[in-house]
């Protein structure tokens, strides 16, 4: 066992306590009946519709791009592997609105790629289509980054002693790999799923209808006030609680 330590005890608890007093002040402050009218009203119930079925795509299209990637990755020496983990890493480090904008350029109705989707009767900006791109563009590089950070912690040996067998590539990634691996993946692309259902900035400018549920929440702050909107974060913690357990059992499970 580790030895005691008051000092490490102490920035423990600061840290809870920092970081949990907002949460506190929303329970203390929302009654669970003011929860419940809120998410009765039928635009704030399109909103999580739009962003729990946007998120979800999202995070599938992410995880069916990322989790090979990382594998893939992970092969390859680490100083070649570099340079495409932190190109990965930039996306969430951009501000959200600067995401959003430049997404608008990509797709917008007088750009290349968006003529050509006008093209195929496809329309990014303001559209399903453009709250998903925007959760994508902001959350996939946590899946890729778990991926490979999994997938490199892996003993190769149990990888080669397969190979010794004959055992091709597409079946080592499924039935050694992937297994092992995947706890640590199924926290990734829990975090990456939060962090598509709660984007705000890069959706905002690219795909501001169909509102989501941010957006709900940032217009129902500008004309009702901080109450209502309190109201509504409440949905937000208790999605991120469900999917937190969830990834949290799923680890078990699986580890």
């Amino acid at each position: 066992m580790k030895r005691f330590s008051p000092l490490a005890l102490g920035t423990l608890i600061i840290l809870l306590i920092a970081l949990l007093s907002p949460l506190a002040a929303l329970l203390w402050t929302v009654p669970p009946s003011a929860v419940l009218a809120a998410y009765a009203r039928p635009e704030i119930r399109s909103a999580l519709g739009v962003s729990v079925g946007a998120s979800l795509l999202s995070t599938l299209i992410a995880a069916c791009l990322g989790i090979p990637a990382g594998y893939y990755l992970a092969g390859l020496p680490r100083r070649v592997a570099f340079l495409p983990l932190t190109l990965m890493a930039l996306p969430p480090a951009f501000p959200p609105v600067a995401s959003g904008i430049m997404l608008l350029a990509l797709t917008g109705a007088q750009a290349p790629l968006g003529i050509w989707l006008a093209h195929l009767g496809l329309t990014i900006p303001d559209s399903y289509l453009g709250v998903v791109a925007a959760e994508f563009f902001v959350s996939a590089s946590f899946v890729a980054l778990a991926a490979y950070a999994a997938f490199a912690s892996l003993d190769p040996r149990a990888a080669d002693a397969v190979r010794t067998l004959g055992v091709g590539e597409a079946r080592i990634f499924w039935r050694v790999a992937l297994p092992q691996a995947s706890g640590m993946i199924a926290a990734g692309v829990a975090f990456a799923w939060l962090r598509a259902i709660g984007e705000y900035g890069a959706t905002s400018i690219l795909a501001y209808h169909p509102a989501s549920l941010p957006i709900a929440l940032s217009i129902t702050l500008a004309a009702r006030g901080v109450v209502d909107a309190l109201a509504l974060c409440a949905g937000f913690v208790a999605l991120a609680g469900a999917v937190l357990v969830l990834q949290y059992v799923v680890r078990r499970r699986i580890v």
